[in-house]
């Protein structure tokens, strides 16, 4: 490989103002039209010198012992350095490069866990609890991986950079390649005298309780991230967040539309026609609900802001009550008869079916003006 620091009469070190200075000196020196057509080649020479060294990128692969204009040609005794090269356009990820030994210390993961809770608790929001089992400092040695009293000590092979080279032959020639120390596993020290509880990692498995605090009007489904409360790094390193999925689970009372919950409650017959008062359990204690007189089955009484709390705000939803009637199908005599009396004096008209091929609105009598009119 051609030495262009040389053909420019240079020092390794040469600043950008030095390449260009050389360069017009030698252009003038060689070019053809001055110093003869016998120095063309020479001329040359002095392009693909200045062609290189003017360039940061290509001069840094130049330095490493490769030739940018000739990459396939090696690097001379001891090859080029792959590590380098690669690590130039590729980062420090190739066999370690020379970027320095690996951190012992490095940053945890984020872990994920779920919790269940009740419609109550997401109803009025509080504090849920996740089992969680993941990496937690090593408080025997704070995290350092080394006993008490040692601390890690210089790796005799590479010397603390954290990675080796090699000179090995390829078709393209000699190359030299950089790869993790294995010694040390890129890190450039030892720890001679682990830690007997995390083993020189710093953190051991844990189990943790970790207290979650619970929004109020939080959805099924929903997702909360607790910062570093997550899987501690190697060496101690800061932990990671810990996700939390929150699973509602089915009420037995209530079903929830968003801020609003719902419930049916059946009713006699009785109630329906002449109204009645009930108590009602809620997540707010026993409220009371009213049957309005002439209440038709289907129909909906709604209670205010005893529903679901909506995210972000102290208002809530809404509980809706669906009523289903009793409709009784064996009577006594009495009861019979009673009923009888009752048809013979309302349904004196109910001779003949009405049939429409839309819902029907039946006429109103008594009980449905007299609910109008306390509506």
């Amino acid at each position: 490989m051609a030495d262009y620091y040389e053909v420019l009469g240079l020092a390794r070190n040469a600043s950008e103002d030095d390449i260009k200075k050389a360069y017009r000196k030698m252009s003038r020196k060689y070019h053809p039209d001055i110093a003869g057509p016998e120095y063309e080649d020479k001329f040359k020479e002095v392009n693909n010198a200045y062609e290189v060294l003017s360039d940061p990128q290509k001069r840094q692969m130049y330095d490493a012992g490769v030739d940018p204009n000739n990459p396939g040609a090696g690097g001379g005794p001891a090859g080029f350095d792959m590590g380098d090269i690669f690590g130039q356009f590729f980062g420090s990820g190739f066999g370690g490069g020379e970027q320095g030994p690996i951190p012992r210390t490095q940053p945890g993961r984020d872990a994920l866990a779920d919790v269940s809770i009740d419609l109550k608790m997401a109803v009025f929001g509080g504090t849920a609890h996740a089992q969680i089992r993941t990496f937690g400092l090593c408080q025997t040695c704070g995290g350092s991986g080394a006993q008490a009293g040692s601390q890690p000590v210089t790796c005799p092979v590479c010397q603390g950079q954290g990675f080796t080279k090699k000179v090995v032959r390829t078709l393209l020639g000699q190359m030299m390649t950089t790869a993790p120390c294995e010694r040390c596993e890129g890190h450039g020290t030892i720890i001679e005298n682990p830690c007997p509880d995390c083993q020189g990692h710093g953190r051991v498995r844990v189990r943790r309780d970790v207290g979650v605090t619970i929004p109020a009007g939080i959805a099924d489904g929903s997702r909360l991230r607790l910062a570093s409360q997550g899987e501690v790094g190697e060496g101690g390193g800061a932990a990671g967040d810990l996700y939390i999925d929150v699973h509602v689970q089915a009420d037995k009372l209530y079903t929830r539309d968003g801020d609003d919950l719902h419930c049916w409650i059946s009713v006699p017959m009785t109630w329906a026609v002449l109204g009645h008062s009930a108590q009602l359990e809620t997540f707010d204690g026993q409220r009371e609900v009213t049957v309005p007189t002439g209440c038709q089955p289907g129909d909906t009484v709604s209670l205010k802001g005893l529903g679901v709390t909506k995210m972000g705000s102290q208002e809530r939803g809404d509980i809706h009550v669906h009523i289903l009637v009793q409709i009784p199908t064996k009577l006594n005599e009495q009861e019979q008869g009673l009923i009888e009396q009752f048809a013979q004096s309302h349904d004196t008209q109910a001779h003949e079916l009405a049939q429409s091929s839309k819902p029907l609105q039946g006429k109103k009598g008594i009980f449905g003006k007299l609910k109008d009119m306390f509506s």
